[in-house]
């Protein structure tokens, strides 16, 4: 992965500065997008402290003008863009009842929404030089949701579609695309939700981390469409 571009979203805390970590340890130029830009200082001086190299750019990722701008940003400024990990994400614990509309809709724009905008923002990227890597971040609750994580076991399972059809549109073009569904991750989002959860039974962020960066590798090449389960 060494000078390869690598766009990581969500990329300020948890799972996504993990990635970020990952690819930049590898030699890779790494430009994260969040919302809060404290964090994303935190991820650059992590990555800068370990003699990586990383780019933060504030991003809100259901902003169809703001995806657009992270991708021009990287494309101009390095010439290509290689990888796309699709990480942000949210995840309310809600039953039905209490499922306001401006919740779901929220959901819905960072789990869903952003997704299709950071592909499609991508795509003629990718064509044009002829390659890349998606990776779109799943979850186990994708495949097995339980009550109260009914909206959000449903976007994830829109990823996994998602992702296998995009996978066969950018055959030709030599672009992949994976997803990645994860178990309980030790992260700050995890303990919002489910603050008792066992520590032994979570999986670390760099787990995750590794897995992402091992799809994007040339030997993966022939898995593009899979969705892969991660489990403690």
């Amino acid at each position: 992965m060494a000078e390869s571009v690598v766009i990581v979203t969500g990329g300020g805390r948890g799972i996504g500065r993990a990635i970020a970590r990952r690819f930049a340890k590898a030699g890779a130029q790494v430009i994260a997008a969040s919302r809060n830009v404290d964090d994303l200082e935190e991820t650059r001086k992590e990555i800068e402290r370990d003699g990586g190299r990383c780019l933060g750019v504030p991003t809100d990722v259901g902003s169809a003008d703001d995806v657009s701008v992270l991708i021009e940003t990287a494309a101009k400024r390095f010439g290509r863009v290689d990888v796309l990990v699709n990480n942000a994400g949210v995840a309310p614990l809600c039953k039905l009842e209490d499922l306001d509309p401006d919740v779901f809709r929220a959901l819905m724009s960072v789990n869903v929404d952003a997704v299709y905008l950071g592909c499609r923002a991508v795509w003629p990227v990718m064509r044009k030089q002829s390659g890349g890597a998606i990776v779109n971040m799943s979850s186990i609750a994708s495949a097995d949701p339980f009550p109260g994580f009914a909206a959000y076991g449903a976007s994830k399972a829109w990823i996994n579609a998602w992702t296998k059809s995009l996978a066969e549109e950018g055959r030709p073009f030599g672009i992949r695309v994976y997803a990645v569904a994860p178990g309980a991750v030790e992260t700050r989002m995890l303990r919002d939700v489910f603050p008792g959860f066992p520590l032994d039974q979570a999986l670390d962020p760099m787990d995750v981390a590794n897995m992402v960066f091992t799809l994007t590798q040339p030997e993966c090449v022939h898995a593009t469409g899979a969705t892969v389960f991660v489990r403690k």
